[in-house]
């Protein structure tokens, strides 16, 4: 049994912590990770070879829980794999439940969607020298957390987390965006609780069935799907790259305090403000807002979503919001307005880096209503 979930936690807590040194079965999950990272990496299968030749429902990068269960049924479908990608954010609306385990305590006691497996979305990371948190993997490390998850090139992919929309569009973000996954990828949209919501079955078996492995393929990162801090400050002087913030309008404004501490309030000078909780409905159930919904939403921080669908600009638009997780509910609803992922990128580093900084420029709202930039 824990030698079953320890491989299927691989891309969990298996890749980045030291805690597993004395017993057993944890030596041998070691070993089967040493092996992962070892193994000569196969070459990758071109995007010609699993191209689709007709509409898959997947193209938008977001299912409905309908679909998705009509497509699981269906006779002759290509198989699909489920990943939970949930991540929870302490102190704030999305902390995990008290004595819950976390999100994979949580995944392995169940409910979950039928033979899913879990990514680890702060494990699956590279380590960052100022310790931002949950910085993107590099390709040695996602190539091995994609073979033991089962994820190959050709493979179909539906995410999913607990909240409703949350976390998962950050998986997303990284499979199909930063590591260019040829087949399809889509978030489930309203997650675990619209599933339940709608009574489908669940799988709640405390020794869930592990992946099969995937061969060790090539997944190479493309640079243009996230942006640096030195970026960032060069997009101040040519203010080429519309800047999108998707924190609650009181961080943004710096007029509540940011979670981190130590942290400087406020936003990238030039930026704008559209708060991921304005693209979701709910809570209870988090799910994307209607198209016509979002069009008002971004048009009302004047992002010119129209310009951006045509490719009229030469400069992507950049989201950023805390630490880079919900910059990409905003990337994931743009996409639902037409925008091309290739004309959009994450500030990975977000907040987390550009506040910690004493040398970077800030825009904040004073108690009086009138703005600064500092320093």
């Amino acid at each position: 049994m824990f030698w079953r979930r320890s491989q299927l936690l691989v891309g969990g807590a298996v890749l980045a912590h030291t805690s597993w040194h004395t017993a057993p079965w944890r030596v041998r999950a070691q070993q089967r990770i040493h092996h992962l990272f070892t193994v000569p990496l196969r070459a990758a299968a071109t995007t010609a070879s699993v191209a689709r030749k007709h509409s898959t429902g997947m193209e938008s990068g977001l299912v409905s829980c309908e679909w998705l269960k009509a497509e699981l049924e269906k006779s002759g479908a290509e198989p699909i794999c489920l990943v939970d990608a949930t991540w929870y954010l302490p102190n704030s609306p999305f902390a995990a439940p008290e004595e819950s385990g976390g999100a994979q305590g949580l995944f392995l006691t169940g409910p979950r969607l039928p033979s899913s497996v879990f990514f680890d979305i702060d494990a699956v990371s590279t380590k960052h020298p100022d310790g931002l948190p949950h910085m993107l993997p590099n390709e040695e490390i996602f190539s091995a957390a994609m073979a033991a998850l089962g994820i190959e090139r050709s493979s179909r992919v539906v995410v999913y987390d607990r909240h409703g929309v949350f976390s998962s569009p950050r998986f997303w973000y990284t499979l199909k965006v930063v590591f260019g996954h040829p087949a399809d990828v889509a978030v489930l949209d309203g997650g675990l609780p619209r599933w339940q919501e709608l009574g489908y079955p669940v799988d709640q078996d405390p020794d869930p069935k592990p992946p099969n492995l995937a061969p060790t393929a090539v997944w190479k990162r493309a640079p243009e799907a996230s942006w640096d801090i030195e970026q960032v400050k060069a997009n101040l002087k040519s203010g080429a790259s519309p800047f999108v913030d998707a924190r609650p309008g009181g961080r943004f404004l710096g007029t509540v305090p940011e979670p981190r501490e130590g942290m400087r309030g406020g936003h990238v000078p030039g930026s704008v403000n559209v708060p991921f909780v304005d693209v979701l409905t709910g809570p209870p159930v988090r799910m994307m807002k209607s198209v016509d919904e979002l069009k008002e939403r971004f048009s009302a921080a004047n992002v010119n979503v129209e310009e951006l669908a045509k490719g009229e600009t030469q400069a992507p638009v950049v989201t950023s919001c805390g630490s880079g997780m919900t910059a990409c509910i905003l990337g994931l609803a743009m996409h639902q307005l037409g925008i091309p992922l290739s004309r959009w990128a994450v500030y990975d580093g977000s907040w987390a880096e550009w506040g910690a900084h004493a040398d970077t420029p800030i825009e904040r709202q004073n108690p009086d209503g009138s703005k600064e930039t500092v320093p």
